[in-house]
């Protein structure tokens, strides 16, 4: 996240409304809810794990143990199992 001096974005009063409640503090101001990105969307990363998952699911239903599964991605089998519950669901 990069910073923004408040001077070069807002106007001289609302600056000074802040200052009433923060003065020379930090302050984070969250994104609108319509523009926040969920969790791995910006980085690709849900779509990675989407991708994985997908390809768990179709080796296990091609006869790959979910122990050979928990190996191969370094997971725990727990986690292959839930992976899979969820793949049969989505499909």
């Amino acid at each position: 996240m990069k910073y923004k001096n408040a001077q070069s974005v807002l106007p001289e009063e609302v600056i000074k409304i802040i200052q009433k409640y923060i003065d020379g503090s930090y302050l984070y101001i969250p994104r609108v809810s319509e523009n926040r990105k969920s969790w791995g969307e910006k980085s690709g990363t849900k779509g990675l794990l989407k991708a994985r998952n997908r390809e768990i699911y179709r080796k296990y239903t091609a006869g790959v143990s979910i122990k050979e599964l928990a190996l191969c991605y370094y997971l725990t089998e727990p986690s292959v199992r839930r992976i899979i519950r969820n793949e049969k669901c989505n499909i």
